[in-house]
């Protein structure tokens, strides 16, 4: 069977290591992880796709020149992954691509961070990125080549989730992160710092990139 090359990207103010569970649980399905560390907390997210450009090219030389990649990103990670398919002259070289808990429209607390307390988005670049406003001038690919899932969390147990207007996983609300153009959308019952630690998170990622489709539980 061949092996899979998945490349993980992190979110908001953390780093590679909030991907590791993520990793080991897909390795047990036969991927090859590529764990990558991103300035996601005092720079714009137009410098993180920069930086994440240069990185993917690297890996992309290390590889044969028809195998492809995968690209899996929690939060501000898919953020990511969605401004580097619009900009990347490798484009053709990734394969499918998974979402976890994006504010794909947007986030409400950034918005709500920027209206009240509007130093912290002077402060912390990468939350001014994700401000509603902000994040709509990033255009959603359009690529025959390209298969994009989303999945969200559904569980606002966390105190923020109180703050968000309609379900949830305590930092971003399920409407956010759906968007019209998605290949396949799954809901699962996390909170959004848990999301991607968990092993039916991971079964569904290698079940979209083995067949294009989430395969929910019956």
């Amino acid at each position: 069977m061949e092996e899979k090359v998945s490349i993980l990207i992190h979110g908001y103010n953390k780093n590679k290591n909030d991907m590791t569970i993520l990793s080991k649980n897909l390795e047990k399905l036969n991927h090859k992880c590529i764990l990558v560390d991103l300035p996601l907390t005092y720079k714009e997210i137009d410098y993180a796709t920069f930086i994440f450009e240069g990185i993917v090219e690297e890996i992309l030389k290390g590889m044969k020149k028809n195998q492809k990649v995968n690209l899996i990103g929690h939060s501000t990670g898919g953020l990511i992954i969605r401004k580097y398919l619009l900009q990347s002259k490798n484009r053709y070289r990734i394969n499918k691509c998974v979402l976890i808990a994006t504010p794909n429209n947007g986030s409400e607390l950034a918005d709500m961070a920027g209206n009240y307390f509007n130093i912290l988005t002077y402060i912390f670049k990468t939350l001014n990125s994700l401000k509603t406003e902000n994040v709509k001038r990033v255009d959603f690919i359009n690529d025959e080549r390209i298969k994009i899932g989303a999945i969200a969390g559904r569980n606002d147990k966390l105190v923020l989730g109180k703050l968000l207007n309609g379900e949830n996983d305590g930092r971003v609300t399920v409407n956010s992160v759906y968007y019209e153009g998605l290949e396949d959308f799954a809901i699962l019952p996390f909170q959004h710092k848990e999301i991607h630690y968990k092993w039916k998170t991971a079964k569904l990622i290698d079940d979209f990139i083995e067949t294009g489709r989430f395969i929910k539980e019956a």
